[in-house]
């Protein structure tokens, strides 16, 4: 802060400068003023203003260092109380303007809890007719009418489940379970759901899970599989997607193995990140760029590490690598 001092009063010290030139420059001309004498005055002049600036120096300091060391909040309890009428105007204008920043940001947010609220009123709402058009489909007699309409249906219900676990996740702190979840009941119940889906494609299962039981919230697990499923039978066809559990290190590890169109090596660091959808099919608009964003959100609370491997055309391997106890133990003792 001594440069920003000296370059902020750099005005000061040179015109004390050129006073003292100036007098100096005056005696020297004047025989009549002696020299000696002025020189010695202006010697104490520059000691008293080297005093004056030093003591100014650390008055001034601390208002200036706390307002560099302020960290844009909206809370300016850190920074100095202001003694000089500049530093008292600096300070009158950052608090109208915070509390302006914090009168909008709590607008805002209310508009936005608003809104949310109103999308899961809604999605709440969608559901009963979905319901009700799942039950009227079923009773169509078996054929391709039916297989297609049972499709487009699922694909509705992906997209509005997928809405509704996006809106709750931003909370989902205050929605964990930890419990014994069983896997394998929690797998088949979801392939279930995608029956339809699985036919129309021609893709079966394979299931070999040695861990049955895993230690997790059960519904968000849902939802993390749901998702990968769905990704995996989405890239697939005509192919079997392999399922299984098994322990390692004491941590109980889910495989989803599919052996569809697979990710490029250049996409794989970017799969998790929001909206992306990919380099390669840049153009397939049924891809919304979400699902394993929302899943790599998901699994962060869930203690769970999620890692991808894949080969252009060959397939995906997609690893959940779940906790052990006693993680899941301090996280909830904290």
């Amino acid at each position: 802060m001594i440069k920003e001092f000296i370059l902020e009063r750099k005005s000061w010290i040179l015109l004390f400068i050129l006073q003292q030139i100036l007098i100096l420059l005056i005696s020297y001309l004047d025989p009549t003023i002696p020299f000696s004498s002025l020189l010695y005055i202006v010697f104490l002049s520059f000691i008293v203003f080297a005093i004056f600036l030093t003591v100014r120096y650390f008055k001034e300091i601390k208002f200036y260092k706390s307002l560099q060391d302020w960290d844009n909040s909206l809370d300016l309890a850190s920074i100095d109380t202001a003694n000089t009428p500049f530093t008292k105007l600096v300070v009158t204008h950052l608090t109208n303007q915070t509390e302006q920043l914090k009168e909008t940001a709590s607008q805002n947010q209310l508009a936005l809890d608003q809104e949310k609220d109103e999308l899961l009123s809604w999605i709440h709402e969608v559901k009963t007719p979905l319901t009700a058009m799942h039950l009227m489909i079923e009773r169509l007699e078996p054929g391709t009418l039916k297989s297609q309409l049972l499709y487009e249906w699922l694909r509705i219900h992906l997209l509005l489940d997928q809405q509704l676990h996006q809106k709750r996740s931003a909370f989902i702190e205050n929605d964990l379970y930890v419990e014994m979840v069983d896997l394998k009941q929690l797998v088949f119940k979801e392939i279930k759901a995608l029956q339809s889906w699985c036919i129309q494609k021609g893709i079966g299962f394979d299931i070999k899970l040695e861990i049955k039981e895993v230690l997790s919230d059960g519904k968000w697990l849902a939802f993390i599989v749901r998702q990968l499923l769905t990704n995996a039978i989405k890239y697939s066809d005509s192919s079997d997607i392999l399922i299984r559990s098994y322990s390692k290190n004491d941590r109980t590890i889910l495989e989803i193995v599919d052996y569809g169109r697979g990710i490029n090596q250049q996409d794989l660091p970017r799969i998790f990140d929001k909206g992306f959808t990919s380099t390669t099919n840049h153009l397939d608009h049924s891809s919304t760029g979400m699902g394993l964003y929302l899943t790599k959100k998901v699994a962060k609370p869930l203690l769970i590490d999620i890692n991808v491997q894949s080969q252009l055309n060959k397939g995906t391997k997609v690893t959940l690598t779940f906790p052990k106890k006693n993680e899941f133990d301090n996280m909830m003792s904290m």
